[in-house]
This record gives structure tokens, C-alpha cells and sequence, in this order.
């Protein structure tokens, strides 16, 4: 049974003289449909027409037809869609509207009017069913970035949905985190929903899912049928011996947000030239530590020395650095701030953004953003970064950019730190390897702790 189908269907932004969807034809089906392509190709456009924001929110123009089961998309509002289409967006914290973590997750059956008793019953399953039920009494601004990413989950979960829509949903999942959302999605697609996943961490999902679609240019193509796991492969960044001079050393710390230690008592140091991965799960503190080497976040005790010279710091949610009218902009801000010499057009042909430089950067997609705020921050070479789940949306691409980037910041004398899920950046680039869980940080040997 067909429960969606796209027919020639096109459509262009506002002021745009470009196509972002080009007569796709996509019937969509039972089972899993995963949809590839690179950053800017069009997935979170074709995913957005299932609930209608296109062309309801964002304007725009159509062509050919969408239909939802039975219903036009053109024809119907977002509210009636919304009774049958879950949507998870590649930023959570767009779909967080409640203090706490239970009545977030009550609020869209608020929205349904459904009966006190079921909603319980809808919210406990759903809090337990993505993992995060010990959680259900934390406010959301405490939760860490995978954690925000299971509660958006969760709430579209407790609405019951007939199409589950999925942009991105792997982004800011850690190892356990990933492997329980995979199941959760096993166990809907077996219950008779329809699932569609836009994704770039491609070894996850190949083995589990029933149909692959690629976007390019926004035309789509049907692709093999998916057999086994894809292998992910990056560039192998040279190990450098890391220098002797430290660029940050954290004394004795203990951290958290709101004055609650997340971190204990570390002791923990990164060197000129070297590039140190912080890994654990979600919520064990790797942000904190981020923010607290920036001098963002005050430690609770102990103290933190830093290098002279620039520190930059890239947090997980990119786009709130981005308030430049062009991507142009953002990169020239930060290399005349820095008295650098180096061209914009260099920086922005490097991370391949030279094609949407003139282009406002908030209109851009996940991963586009996410290339130019990086850009951005790394443009003048400082002598410490500090990158928040760097590869979040990007594709292999662009991940190959990052990692020259970072070798050459490391070349220069620069310390790099990177939080990050993403296992292929870790193998690529780091130097060490930084466990957190449970408040307590250890270095541990980088050869068998990664797995190939």
C-alpha cells in the first residue's frame, strides 16, 4: 500500500532562481527508506514536504503533486498532516517548548487532546522506549546534545505516527545512544509505520533499512538495494609527535552547568600540535569540558591555564554563530578581527563553500552551515580549537576538508580538541583519546580503543 507519493514533483525556494526539489517521483511504501546525498542536495527539503512546511512555511514554489495519505499536500494544513506525520529536525532544539523533560514529551499529545490517562501511558513508553526515562524530571536546558536528539525522538514517538520523518537523527548520538534508536525504529517499522531517515553516518543504517534513495542537485536516483554495512573512509592524517609546550591545562577541575558538577576533579592538558578526542555518552560532561578550556564556563573548583593567543570555540547548535548577511561575511569578520592576511576566497574554497558565499547563511542546509561556521572559526589559525561534534551533517566531503584543516592548525603549533561521537574522524585525526563517563576523564590508548 502506497501511504505518500511525490508525482514530477519541483519546488524553489522564495527569491530563488534555482530548483531545490526537480521532478522527483517517490512512492513511499512499509518498511525503511533511507535517503543519501551531500550536504545541500535537497534531503531536508524532500523530507519537509511529507509534513507540509514545504511549501506551508517556507513559501515558495510547486510543481506536480505530493500526496499524504490521500491528502494533497498543497491542499492540507500542517495541523492535519501533523495527526499522521512525525518529524524529528536535524537541530532538537528547535522542537523543545516545555522547562522539563516530561512535559516536552507530553506537549504535542496536549496539542491532540488525547485523555489524561493515555498520555501517561504514551510518555512513560516513549521516555523508555529512546532511553532517556531516568531523565523525565531534568529540565531540557540541562540535557546534553544527544540527549536533546532522544527527546525530540520521544515526543513524536508518544504522538503515535503513521510516517516517522527523520532528518539527521544519528548526528549527536553516542555508540549506545545510536544502537538504541536503531532498535526503537526496528521495533516501529515492525509495529506498521513507515520510516524515513536522512542521513549521513551511512555504516549505521545500510544493513537495516529496505529502500535507498540519493539526492543530487535535488533530482533523485533509486539506488541498490542496500547489502550489508558500508564502510566510511576518510583521510589518514599524519600522527605528530605533540610538543612539549601545553596550549591549556585543566587543574584539578570539577564543572557543570547551573552549578551541578558534571566533571570531578580533572587533571588534564593538551599540547602544542596535538589533537585530543574527547569520547562518552551522551551527558557525560564532553561539552563541559569544552566550554570550560574556552573560558565559557567558570569551574566549580580547581582552576584552567591557557596559551596566549586566539581560542575558538565551535559549540554544538553552529547556527548561533552565524548573523552575517553572507557566508562571505562571516569568514572576512573573523580574519580582520584576527589582523589575518589570509583570503576569504582561500578559507571558503578549502571547506567548498565558494558556490553559496553571496548566500545568506541561515538559509543554508545542516551540513552547509555547519561547513561555514567552521570556516569561520578557523579561518585566522588559532592556537586553540575547540570543536563541538565538528562533523554534525556533513558529508564525506566535507569531513575531508575538516581534517585537512585541522592538520593544518597542528602544523602551525595549534592544540585542537575535539567531542565527537563520529569514530572515522577520531581514527583519522587524533593524536589521544579522552574518555568521560560517570564524571570521571581518563586517557586511554588510541590504537585499541577505536574500532576499525
Amino acid at each position: 500500500m502506497t501511504l505518500a507519493a511525490l508525482a514530477r514533483f519541483g519546488y524553489s525556494y522564495p527569491l530563488t532562481s534555482g530548483a531545490a526539489l526537480d521532478a522527483v517521483d517517490l512512492d513511499i511504501d512499509s518498511g525503511v527508506l533511507l535517503v543519501t546525498g551531500a550536504s545541500g542536495s535537497g534531503k531536508s527539503t524532500l523530507l519537509r514536504v511529507f509534513n507540509g512546511l514545504v511549501p506551508h512555511f517556507h513559501g515558495g514554489t510547486v510543481r506536480g503533486r505530493a500526496l499524504v495519505f490521500g491528502r494533497d499536500v498543497v491542499a492540507s494544513s500542517t495541523r492535519e498532516l501533523a495527526r499522521h506525520v512525525g518529524f524529528v529536525f536535524q537541530d532538537p532544539e528547535l522542537q523543545s517548548v516545555q522547562a522539563t523533560v516530561e512535559h516536552d514529551v507530553a506537549f504535542g499529545l496536549e496539542n491532540l487532546g488525547v485523555a489524561r490517562s493515555e498520555m501517561i501511558s504514551r510518555v512513560g513508553a516513549a521516555l523508555e522506549s529512546t532511553g532517556i526515562g531516568a531523565l523525565r524530571a531534568r529540565a531540557v536546558t540541562t540535557l546534553s546534545g544527544g540527549e536533546r536528539q532522544r527527546l525530540a525522538l520521544a515526543g513524536v514517538l508518544a504522538m503515535q505516527p503513521r510516517l516517522l520523518v527523520l532528518d539527521e537523527p544519528l548526528s549527536q548520538l553516542d555508540t549506545q545512544g545510536a544502537r538504541a534508536l536503531l532498535e526503537t525504529l526496528d521495533g516501529v517499522a515492525r509495529g506498521g509505520t513507515a520510516v524515513i531517515v536522512a542521513e549521513h553516518r551511512l555504516e549505521w543504517l545500510t544493513a537495516r533499512v529496505t529502500r535507498v534513495v540519493a539526492l543530487e542537485h535535488g533530482r533523485l536516483s533509486e539506488s541498490t538495494p542496500p547489502r550489508g554495512n558500508v564502510t566510511v573512509t576518510g583521510p589518514e592524517v599524519f600522527r605528530r609527535p605533540s610538543g612539549e609546550r601545553r596550549a591549556w591545562h585543566l587543574h584539578r577541575v570539577t564543572a557543570g552547568p547551573a552549578r551541578t558538577p558534571i566533571v570531578h576533579d580533572v587533571d588534564l592538558h593538551g599540547a602544542a600540535g596535538e589533537v585530543v578526542a574527547l569520547i562518552g555518552p551522551n551527558g557525560s560532561g564532553k561539552t563541559t569540558l569544552l566550554r570550560t578550556i574556552a573560558g565559557l564556563l567558570a569551574p566549580l573548583s580547581g582552576h584552567v591555564e591557557r596559551t596566549t593567543g586566539r581560542i575558538a570555540y565551535l559549540p554544538q547548535n553552529p547556527t548561533s554563530l552565524l548573523h552575517r548577511r553572507t557566508v562571505r561575511a562571516e569568514v572576512e569578520w573573523t580574519l580582520r578581527h584576527e589582523g589575518s592576511r589570509t583570503r576569504a576566497s582561500d578559507t571558503l574554497a578549502e571547506f567548498g563553500l565558494a558556490g553559496v558565499a553571496d548566500r545568506y547563511p541561515r538559509d543554508l542546509s545542516t551540513g552547509e552551515r555547519q561547513r561555514a561556521a567552521i570556516a569561520a572559526v578557523l579561518a585566522a589559525r588559532p592556537v586553540v580549537a575547540l570543536l563541538d561534534e565538528p562533523t554534525r551533517g556533513m558529508d564525506t566531503e566535507a569531513r575531508d576538508a575538516l581534517c585537512r584543516a585541522v592538520a593544518r592548525i597542528t602544523g602551525c603549533g595549534g592544540s585542537v580538541v575535539i567531542a565527537t561521537h563520529d569514530l572515522a574522524l577520531v581514527r583519522a585525526v587524533s593524536d589521544r583519546l579522552v574518555e568521560l563517563g560517570d564524571g570521571v576523564v581518563s586517557d586511554v590508548p588510541l590504537q585499541t580503543s577505536v574500532p576499525a
